[in-house]
């Protein structure tokens, strides 16, 4: 399987443009820089896993894509604390940011099985 084939690389990447889109008029440099950064580390890092030849470095890539999930996760709740995003499109991305973390829990679980990782 391909990782352009995987529902969860289409809807981190959606997420990524999302957030892109939604925040370029930030004048918050470092905020915005970061949450595009955790964004863009989702998709990026489970193409990168797929892309390696080895199921242990796709694991590996796989957590890193779920670790910078989470941290994209923290940074809406805090952007929308700070005034810096709309509740409605803060909420919408904390629950996309969850259920593409369970999707890569989901991936990454499947794979440990299929080698016989724990």
């Amino acid at each position: 399987m391909r990782y352009k084939d995987l529902e969860v690389w289409r809807r981190s990447v959606a997420l990524s443009v999302e957030v892109y889109r939604e925040l370029s008029g930030l004048n918050d440099f470092g905020f915005r820089d970061q949450m595009t950064r955790s964004g863009l580390s989702v998709p990026s890092n489970s193409a990168e896993g797929y892309e390696r030849e080895s199921n242990k470095e796709l694991i590996r890539f796989l957590y890193i894509a779920k670790g910078s999930c989470g941290e994209l996760h923290t940074q809406t709740i805090i952007g929308m604390k700070i005034g810096y995003l709309k509740q409605d499109m803060a909420t919408k991305w904390q629950q996309e940011t969850k259920e593409i973390s369970a999707m890569l829990g989901g991936l990454i679980k499947k794979r440990k099985a299929f080698s016989g990782a724990r």
